[in-house]
């Protein structure tokens, strides 16, 4: 009897280490998928071309398909009359219609998002982008710049507005400084600098190998 019984303790414990061994080399059940070329969107919205060049930073470092967000009624070039358009376009809801189109958003898994900081919210263009297609499922990632004052509701507004979709923290820097009334862009402020942060943020967030 007592024989039998370690042979079948035996037994038992060469079952459990071939069950081990064999959960040891499965793969995860739902791997993380990184950041490509293939599967990445970078849209960005810039009238002054500050956000541009932080787009453009990222799509150096992450690749990806660029695509610069155009209405099809442009705003007004005198920056006072955009203000008042963008504060009666909050106060009423209106969403204005978007020019630019997206082929195929399906195969996108990473989109990054940029846009400046109007009236200490979401532009009402990148409102009108997040309504038009579906965003269930995929990773966003805003950027932005601004005057001075921060990033305000931006980050929380994309946040509500995709509520299916994994939103990563938020970069946010400062764009050019004012100078005889104009705005210098961020490229020809510190590009240098900018470029630094950028890299930081995206090694954080993961965005990077």
């Amino acid at each position: 009897m007592k024989s039998i019984t370690v042979l079948l303790l035996n037994i038992s414990t060469i079952l459990c280490l071939l069950c081990s061994s064999s959960l040891a080399q499965q793969p995860p059940a739902n791997p993380q998928r990184m950041p490509t070329e293939k599967n990445t969107l970078i849209v960005y919205l810039s009238r002054t071309g500050n956000t541009k060049a932080i787009a453009e930073i990222i799509h150096q470092k992450t690749a990806g398909k660029l695509v610069a967000l155009e209405l099809q009624t442009p705003y007004p070039t005198d920056y006072h009359a955009t203000v008042q358009q963008v504060v009666r376009e909050n106060e009423t809801g209106y969403l204005p219609p978007i020019k630019t189109t997206i082929d195929g958003m399906d195969q996108y898994d990473f989109v990054f998002l940029g846009f400046p900081t109007w009236d200490m919210q979401l532009p009402p263009p990148v409102k009108s982008f997040l309504r038009q297609y579906s965003f269930r499922g995929k990773t966003i990632i805003p950027f932005n710049t601004n005057g001075g004052y921060g990033p305000g509701s931006t980050f929380q507004t994309v946040r509500e507005l995709c509520p299916q979709s994994t939103v990563l923290q938020g970069f946010s820097t400062r764009g050019g400084s004012e100078r005889d009334g104009q705005l210098l862009a961020i490229k020809d402020a510190k590009v240098g600098e900018a470029r630094k942060e950028v890299e930081n943020w995206l090694r954080t967030a993961g965005m990077l190998k």
